[in-house]
């Protein structure tokens, strides 16, 4: 794509250029993760010079969750962005639509990178990666337009509470805190769920997180003795009531706590306490099928006259480890001889292995938190409340969630680059 492209694609959201009156405006962007330096990129480049960009950090250095996206590697995005795989679909779609460019095929979050001087590759799934394989060069282009475009990073400054403005025109106060209040004429809320929720006015309907897109704990008894096993299949989740919520395929890692890889990530989503994992040992054979292919099986084995426990008639078919654990639900003896009414309960177990969620495994692996401000108090053409002008949230602080995939990171880069962009619209409109 040529540059003038990929310039226009990112500027769909940019006002004109128009002169400021009065004294120097100021746009607080609180949280100095993926959304946060969006945000602050796009505002400060909008602004070309002519408001203060400063982005407040509770750590002591800003986009230390992007380094720990993608086991390092950072998934940033994925190349082909679908609104309806995201918790509160209709508002993302109606966000995203606004940034998108009908003159251009290129994603607006793909022109941004792209103009910042970011080069990727695409892998499985359509997960983009930068192609020095590295998420700190994610966080590098980042950072240097940032400095370029005179944003500034005030790191070590966790705020506490946030206070609107009294009357129309105001500003904002923000406390930190080390006991500092700073102002500012707009704000950016970027900071992820669970801080969102402290900060937020009383009115902004907030709900609880939790962490998701991470393993699972299950009832032990089971995978205590599969522990480090990985399985290739597909997986159901199931609630009390027997109806399936969510179904993956992929692959699956046991461990000594209950179960992990992606498709489980991404059923964490939506898993309860009480709800059931119903494990796919064999989703090459259609569930009506499984008998046949078994009875068959069977019989190859019958036409060579070799003695056939029920354990050796698993073999080649499921590690030695999780076959136990099959015939164990199917309520056979490994040892004894398979005999034909043995295929049944064999068939059941191969094809939905149960495990019983008893809730996150570890919630360090989780990469989000489901839950946050209600979308329905913002106006997805900005991300502004609508009950308070000049408040912007973005990114987790929002509650919206994907897959794993690159989803999540596109959706905050999206929402930063559209808060920013329309914070500097609201600027010029007041000049």
């Amino acid at each position: 794509m040529r540059g003038a492209q990929v310039r226009n694609a990112f500027r769909t959201c940019a006002p004109p250029r128009l002169p400021y009156n009065g004294g120097m405006k100021k746009l607080a962007i609180i949280g100095g993760g993926a959304a946060g330096l969006a945000a602050a990129v796009s505002a400060a480049r909008d602004a070309a010079g002519g408001m203060d960009v400063v982005v407040y950090e509770a750590d002591e250095r800003v986009g230390r969750s992007i380094l720990a996206t993608g086991n390092g590697r950072c998934n940033f995005s994925n190349a082909r962005v679908d609104a309806g795989v995201y918790r509160n679909a209709e508002f993302v779609a109606a966000a995203l639509g606004v940034l998108a460019d009908a003159d251009t095929s290129v994603d607006p979050v793909h022109a941004f990178f792209a103009d910042l001087g970011l080069v990727w590759r695409e892998e499985g799934e359509g997960r983009l990666y930068p192609l020095a394989n590295k998420a700190s060069s994610v966080l590098d282009v980042l950072r240097s337009a940032m400095a370029d475009f005179g944003a500034v990073e005030a790191c070590e400054r966790r705020a506490v509470r946030l206070d609107v403005p009294e009357r129309p025109g105001g500003r904002f106060h923000i406390r930190f805190a080390d006991g500092a209040v700073e102002h500012a004429d707009a704000v950016v809320l970027a900071t992820g769920g669970r801080t969102a929720r402290e900060l937020l006015p009383a009115g902004i309907p907030v709900s609880a997180t939790r962490p998701v897109l991470g393993p699972l704990r299950t009832a032990t008894d089971v995978v205590k003795h599969l522990n480090n096993i990985r399985v290739r299949g597909a997986v159901s989740l199931a609630g009390p009531d027997g109806r399936v919520k969510a179904h993956e395929a992929g692959e699956v890692l046991f461990r000594d706590y209950g179960v992990s890889g992606i498709a489980v990530f991404n059923l964490s989503r939506f898993a309860e306490a009480g709800d059931r994992l119903l494990i796919d040992l064999l989703p090459q054979v259609p569930e009506d099928g499984c008998a046949g292919f078994l009875h068959a099986r069977r019989k190859r084995f019958a036409a060579d006259g070799r003695p056939l426990s029920r354990e050796a008639f698993l073999r080649g078919m499921l590690l030695p480890a999780v076959a136990r654990a099959v015939l164990r639900e199917a309520g056979l003896a490994p040892e004894a001889p398979l005999a034909k009414r043995d295929v049944a309960p064999l068939a059941a177990a191969l094809k939905a292995f149960p495990l019983e969620v008893r809730g996150i495994g570890d919630e360090r692996q989780c990469q989000v938190r489901r839950g946050g401000a209600d979308v329905a108090a913002f106006d997805p053409r900005t991300l502004e409340a609508c009950a308070v002008p000049g408040l912007y949230v973005v990114g987790e602080a929002l509650d919206v969630d994907a897959p794993c995939g690159g989803y999540n990171l596109h959706w905050a880069w999206a929402s930063g680059i559209q808060a920013g962009c329309a914070a500097t619209a609201r600027f010029h409109e007041r000049s």
